[in-house]
């Protein structure tokens, strides 16, 4: 399955590290994805994109971003956690469970 995924933070710099932890991961687990990074701001116009992955710290952001995609994507909260996870093994257990989940809900940060 072919997945876009983009990985949001403050100013794109942090988002980029676990962009490309996540999609070593997942190409490790036989995944065709691609993970790029961006801002806020990049997540608000964001277009053909399947996943929005919103750093910890924009938490209070991620309603206004799911309504600004309304319904096109995906949006997850990253954990606390989420720019530790060296190997991305974690972002990955992540996004799958996201996937996994009803659409039509809210995922929980």
């Amino acid at each position: 399955m072919s997945m876009r995924i983009l990985v949001v933070c403050g100013a794109g710099a942090s988002s980029t590290f676990v962009a490309q932890r996540l999609a070593r991961a997942a190409n490790a687990a036989g995944m065709a994805w691609s993970t790029e990074a961006g801002t806020e701001r990049t997540a608000l116009s964001a277009v053909g994109v399947d996943m929005v992955l919103i750093g910890p710290h924009l938490a209070d952001h991620a309603e206004g971003i799911r309504s600004a995609l309304t319904g096109r994507s995906r949006v997850v909260t990253l954990p606390d956690d989420a720019f530790s996870d060296l190997d991305g093994s974690r972002t990955l257990r992540l996004v799958r469970d996201a996937m996994a989940a009803p659409h039509d809900r809210k995922e929980a940060p």
